[in-house]
């Protein structure tokens, strides 16, 4: 029997994927809810809350550029994304430092 074997792959790609925006989303709101619901006993949540979406820029980044091809609008997307989430990375730092300094 002949099968794609590309297809399958992008179908447990796209459903990895899935999982790790639910996922990771679902914590990122429940940290941001707790953490405004009393800041002032929950700060340290910030960092981390910046951090867990700088990891999911990291990956969208990294597959719309994977999945790009020759397309250099979503390369150019996905290098946006990728820098976003760098920017994410240096403010989860800059809190973290400041609010355990």
């Amino acid at each position: 029997m002949y099968r794609k074997s590309g297809k399958r792959n992008a179908r447990n790609t796209e459903a990895a994927l899935d999982l790790l925006h639910i996922a990771v989303g679902l914590v990122i709101v429940i940290m941001a809810v707790i953490s405004f619901m009393n800041p002032d006993d929950h700060l340290t949540l910030f960092p981390f809350i910046f951090f867990l979406a700088s990891v999911l820029n990291l990956v969208n980044g990294y597959v719309k550029i994977v999945r790009a091809g020759r397309d250099n609008k979503k390369k150019a997307g996905g290098v946006c994304l990728i820098l976003f989430a760098v920017a994410l990375i240096a403010l989860a730092v800059i809190s973290a430092v400041s609010l355990w300094r």
